[in-house]
């Protein structure tokens, strides 16, 4: 690939999660970038908790850097505490997670972004697509209208773009009645994206998210409160993270108060200031994170809800309060701080807020992340209607990737929801109508037991490098991985204690990798830490797999038919008008994503097959 001057192959608008990931990957495989920001300097901010992984958001972060993303590296360069949570349960649902220094993590990524010559920083607003018809009807997108800082206009021409807007498109942030045009605080909206996404024939749709009020540090009362430490030794996300020089930076912990029944009185009091429920908001936020008046209101059962005072960076005294994000009005925010234990004569150095933001309704993409409508345009994190850094950064990969491909001429890639988190939420977006802002759970994956974050360089690196995204460096590690899990696999299988195989043994519920490393001491062999949990874990749930391995074969051989994108759904003979119309609206790819969608009976499949076996493509 190649290009001069305003020529690209590929146009990344966004310098968020999903953007920065975008431009990674599509460089990565050799792609020529322009990456369009608001405000360059912005490159990789945590809008809201400094924060990376989690529950289910863990396992989609190390497959990130299984398939040669940044997300894990600058995780584990700016990380402050690390820990892996549900420790108490299966290897299947443990989560990684580390607390971030804000501004160190935000360097690092434009610092790896600058790593990458062939990704120009282009400062703008992008303002409106150029488009064309192709010989076979269909529109395809030639190129980016950027609105430059001194007020002129500029033509990025490429083969593809990936849409990146975050919460910025036609953003509006609310704090009690006052309503500031934002995606983020201090920052203006993208206004033009929304008009130019409907004329183009887009359906959109609007979501809210918020944030919680930060503290100044010197202000708590630290003694008083419960101290929550991380992992010793701690897990870093990364395999390209050299184990003797982790953790880069000093590790710290957080601290626990609490709400009171005082503040919950003191929210009810003020309940009706709150946006959402004065009717100043009707749009929908995440459930799962919901505001504390939301808390409030649902669980009014609950006396108290946990609050982490979490540092957000060695570099500024500010304090995250996660657990109240609210848009309540600043007097009733200093309120509810001043109840919280430790907390009595707490400055508060940033309210929190509402932000509501455009989004384009998600089956107008399929789970290449490329849109229905206009080929060669990729949408990528929260105007997909996703909710986290993990989310977003994991679509704009797979936005990257496909982007790059498709200006190259390549066929365009699909997970498989047998493969990673990453495809089940791209097919969950492509079949389902979102209400609120989609999370990953671990309970949205049927194959769970596969799909853990200890084993995710197992499952996808070796994809990685058939896709070009993964780096030499990597692949010697993968294969050193490789070498290490197979001779310990082997050693366990000869290793007897007590008449019985120590493969055998480990397979009890409740023998930890500890344990593991205890009884093969007679071997004289030493494996690393994450080599040992990959096995045990596979050790653990060997009875299961091959029920998995053979349920997921019967299904991917039908579910992998690809449907022809021309065919018309409502002239299938026989089908029911209720299933056309559903079948007509998602324009489903493949036969597992028809399978699907709401109001598609097994006899509808049935009837579909047969339609594309007499479906005669449309001349190119």
């Amino acid at each position: 690939m190649s290009a001069r001057g305003d020529q690209f192959d590929v146009v990344v608008i966004g310098g968020g999660h999903a953007g920065a990931e975008a431009a990674w990957a599509a460089a990565n495989i050799g792609a020529r970038i322009a990456l369009v920001t608001l405000d360059a300097s912005k490159t990789g901010v945590m809008s809201c908790n400094p924060a990376i992984g989690g529950l289910a958001k863990g396992q989609i972060v190390r497959e990130i850097d299984a398939l040669g993303g940044l997300m894990g590296i600058a995780t584990d360069a700016t990380g402050i505490m690390f820990k892996v949570l549900n420790q108490s349960r299966g290897p299947a649902v443990r989560g990684p997670r580390a607390q971030c220094d804000r501004h160190a993590y935000a360097r690092e990524v434009k610092r790896l972004l600058g790593t990458r010559p062939n990704i120009t920083q282009v400062q703008g607003a992008a303002d409106s697509f150029r488009v064309e018809r192709t010989a076979s009807g269909h529109r395809r997108v030639t190129g980016v209208e950027v609105l430059t800082p001194n007020g002129g206009t500029t033509v990025l021409h490429a083969a593809s773009v990936v849409l990146t807007t975050g919460t910025f498109m036609r953003g509006l942030m609310h704090r009690g009645d006052a309503q500031t045009p934002g995606g983020r605080e201090g920052e203006a909206p993208a206004v033009g994206m929304s008009a130019t996404l409907r004329a183009l024939g887009f359906e959109l749709g609007r979501l809210k998210t918020g944030t919680p009020p930060r503290l100044d540090r010197n202000s708590i009362e630290w003694d008083a409160l419960e101290n929550q430490w991380g992992d010793d030794p701690p897990t870093p996300f990364s395999e390209l993270t050299d184990p003797r020089s982790f953790p880069r930076m000093s590790q710290i912990a957080c601290k626990m108060s609490a709400t009171t029944p005082e503040i919950h009185e003191l929210i009810r009091a003020n309940i009706h200031r709150a946006p959402m429920y004065s009717g100043q908001i009707s749009s929908r936020g995440p459930r799962y994170c919901p505001s504390i008046e939301d808390k409030v209101v649902r669980f009014a059962d609950r006396e108290s809800h946990h609050v982490f005072l979490e540092p957000e960076s060695f570099e500024s005294d500010w304090v995250y309060c996660n657990g109240i994000p609210t848009s309540l009005p600043s007097d009733v925010q200093d309120g509810i701080v001043a109840g919280l234990p430790g907390c009595h004569r707490a400055k508060i150095v940033q309210y929190g807020y509402a932000v509501e933001y455009d989004m384009v309704i998600p089956s107008q993409i399929d789970s290449t992340c490329m849109t229905k409508l206009i080929d060669g345009l990729f949408l990528a994190g929260q105007i997909n209607g996703t909710s986290g850094y993990e989310e977003a950064a994991g679509q704009g990969l797979v936005a990257g990737l496909n982007a790059a491909r498709f200006a190259d001429g390549l066929d365009l890639v699909r997970l498989s929801r047998d493969e990673a988190y990453i495809a089940v939420m791209l097919d969950d977006l492509c079949t389902k109508v979102p209400t609120e802002p989609y999370r990953m759970f671990s309970s949205r994956a049927e194959h769970r037991l596969l799909l853990r974050a200890d084993n995710a360089p197992d499952r996808l690196t070796p994809k990685g490098r058939q896709l070009g995204l993964v780096c030499d460096e990597r692949w010697a590690r993968y294969e050193a991985r490789r070498s290490a899990a197979q001779d310990l696999r082997t050693t366990c299988e000869q290793t007897r204690i007590t008449a019985r195989p120590l493969s055998e043994l480990a397979r009890a519920p409740r023998f930890s990798s500890n344990d593991l490393v205890s009884a093969l001491g007679s071997t004289g062999k030493q494996w690393p830490r994450s080599v040992v949990e990959t096995v045990l874990a596979d050790l653990q749930y060997a009875a299961y797999e091959p029920r998995y391995r053979n349920e997921i074969k019967r299904l991917s051989e039908s579910h992998a038919r690809q449907i022809p994108r021309d065919i018309n759904f409502l002239g299938i003979e026989g089908l029911r008008a209720e299933t056309a119309q559903v079948l007509d609206r998602f324009r489903p790819a493949t036969i597992g994503q028809a399978s699907r969608l709401a109001g598609v009976n097994p006899p509808d499949i049935t009837l579909l097959l047969c339609a594309m076996s007499r479906h005669q493509p449309t001349p190119s």
